[in-house]
C-alpha cells in the first residue's frame, strides 16, 4: 500500500525590496545567473537559485540574506516578487522545514543545516560564505582585521533619519560638463555613526510614473568618522549630477540632480548606514594603496582625512593614490588634493582626455610607479581599495598581477592571501 505523496519544502531565497538599495551587487555576483531585475526590484528565481551564499557577503545592506519556507510548488515567482514593496510573512507551519535542494547542500555542505536551518538563511555554523567556485567575487567579503566595527541599517525606508543641508559646493571646474558636488549633511541630535568607506541610502521626493515612492540611491561617504567638521554629527557625500545615460542620451538623474541643487537648510530622508567590509584598518603602520575614478575619490578622501587628522598622534603608514580622470577641471577636490604634503601622500593623476596629450588611466600612472607599488604590494600591512566605474576593475587587477609578476611575486598566490585576510577592497558600479 503506497503511503502519502511526501510534500516538499522550499527554503526559497528572497530579496528585501524595503532594505535593498538597487546597488546591482547581488547580480553581479551572482556565479548562476539566478537573480534578476527590473525597475522596481530585484529578485531571485527559486528555479535556479542554488543556495551557494556568493551573494550575501557583498550585499552592503543585508537585503540578500531573507529566506521563507514555502511549499515547493508554490514558490513565490519572479513575476510576483517584482511588484513587492515588502516581504511577505512567514507561514509557521512550515517554518524550519525547508532546504535549498540538492545542488545546494554539495555547495554549502554539512554546515548548511538543511531542514533544522531557520529562516534567516544561515546557520551559525554556515555563517561564512560559500562562493561556489565563483571567481566573480574578486575582492575581500570580510573587512581589515583593525578596523573599527560599523553600525549598519539603523533607518530605512519607513523609518528614514532626516538631514539638514549645511553646505552644497561644485568641486569640478565651472567650466567643464562634469557637474560634481561636495553635499554636507548635518544629523543634528539624531545618532548616525558611520566609518570611512561605508554608504547611505538618499530617497528623492516625488514619485516615479506608476505612482511609486522613489527607490533610495546610495553613495559613499567622502568624510572621516568624527565628520565633515570634526566633533559635528554630520558627513560629506561626493555626488555627479547625472544628465546622460550609458548611451549618451539626454536623461535627468532622479536624486543625482535633486543633491546638486539643494540649498543649505533643505532637509534630506537619508537610509543606512550600509556597509561592513569596505573599511579602513584601524592599526597605525597600514598602508593604502588607493585607486580611484571620478566620484570613486568619495570613500579615499574619507579614509586619507581621517589618517591626515591622525598623523601627530602616531600614524606611520604609507598612503598612495591613483586618481583618474578626463580632464583636470573634471577631477574633484583637484586643489585641496595637491595641498596635501607630499610626505603624507604620494599623489599619481591620470588624465584621459587632455588636449593634445595621449590618453592617460590609472593602470598607466601604476605601471610607471611598478617598483613603488610592488614595495607595497610585499608588505603584510597593505591595504588596497579600488572604487569608481566598473570598467576600471578588469585594468587594475591586471596591472597589479604585471607588476607583481615582474617582481618576482605569484600574483594568484597573493591575491587570494589578500582577499582572505580582508586586504583587497573593490567597489564598481
Amino acid at each position: 500500500m503506497n503511503g502519502p505523496v511526501p510534500v516538499e519544502v522550499l527554503r526559497q531565497h528572497l530579496i528585501d525590496p524595503e532594505i535593498c538599495i538597487r546597488c546591482n551587487t547581488c547580480e553581479e555576483t551572482c556565479p548562476i545567473d539566478a537573480i534578476t531585475h527590473d525597475e522596481n526590484n530585484y529578485v531571485v528565481r527559486a528555479d535556479t537559485c542554488n543556495g551557494c551564499m556568493a551573494c550575501i557577503s557583498p550585499c552592503p545592506t543585508g537585503a540578500i540574506d531573507n529566506w521563507r519556507d514555502v511549499l515547493k510548488a508554490e514558490a513565490y515567482p519572479v513575476d510576483e516578487q517584482l511588484t513587492w514593496d515588502e516581504l511577505p510573512v512567514q507561514d509557521d507551519a512550515l517554518a524550519g522545514q525547508g532546504s535549498i535542494g540538492e545542488a545546494a547542500q554539495g555547495a554549502q555542505g554539512a554546515s548548511s543545516g538543511g531542514a533544522g536551518a531557520g529562516t534567516n538563511g544561515m546557520t551559525a555554523e554556515s555563517s561564512a560564505p560559500v562562493i561556489g567556485g565563483s571567481d566573480l567575487v574578486r575582492g575581500s567579503v570580510v573587512p581589515p582585521w583593525s578596523a573599527a566595527k560599523p553600525y549598519v541599517n539603523l533607518y530605512n525606508h519607513k523609518a528614514p533619519v532626516q538631514a539638514s543641508v549645511v553646505g552644497n559646493y561644485r568641486v569640478t571646474d565651472a567650466s567643464t560638463e562634469s557637474d560634481i558636488h561636495h553635499i554636507v549633511l548635518d544629523f543634528g541630535k539624531q545618532p548616525f555613526p558611520v566609518l570611512e568607506g561605508q554608504s547611505i541610502g538618499i530617497i528623492p521626493p516625488g514619485t516615479t510614473a506608476d505612482g511609486r515612492a522613489h527607490h533610495a540611491r546610495q553613495y559613499s561617504i567622502a568624510s572621516p568618522r568624527d565628520g565633515e567638521r570634526p566633533g559635528y554629527n554630520n558627513l560629506a557625500l561626493t555626488v555627479k549630477r547625472v544628465t546622460k545615460d550609458h548611451q549618451g542620451q539626454a536623461v535627468g538623474g532622479v536624486c543625482s540632480n535633486y543633491l546638486c541643487d539643494l540649498k543649505k537648510g533643505d532637509v534630506v530622508n537619508v537610509m543606512g548606514p550600509f556597509g561592513s567590509t569596505f573599511l579602513m584598518p584601524n592599526h597605525a603602520d597600514s598602508h593604502l594603496l588607493m585607486i580611484c575614478t571620478g566620484t570613486g575619490a568619495a570613500p579615499m578622501r574619507a579614509m586619507t582625512e581621517y589618517r591626515r587628522r591622525r598623523r601627530m598622534k602616531g600614524a606611520t603608514g604609507k598612503l598612495m593614490l591613483f586618481f583618474g580622470a578626463r580632464t583636470q577641471g573634471e577631477l574633484p577636490y583637484f586643489g585641496p588634493l595637491l595641498n596635501l604634503p607630499k610626505d603624507f601622500i604620494d599623489t599619481n593623476l591620470a588624465f584621459s582626455r587632455t588636449p593634445g596629450q595621449p590618453r592617460r588611466y590609472v593602470q598607466d600612472a601604476m605601471r610607471e610607479r611598478a617598483a613603488d607599488v610592488a614595495a607595497l604590494l610585499r608588505h603584510d600591512h597593505t591595504y588596497i581599495y579600488v572604487c569608481g566605474l566598473k570598467g576600471m576593475e578588469d585594468g587594475v587587477l591586471q596591472v597589479l598581477q604585471t607588476i607583481a609578476g615582474e617582481a618576482g611575486l605569484d600574483w594568484q598566490t597573493l591575491w587570494q592571501r589578500m582577499k582572505t585576510e580582508g586586504r583587497l577592497h573593490l567597489e564598481t558600479y
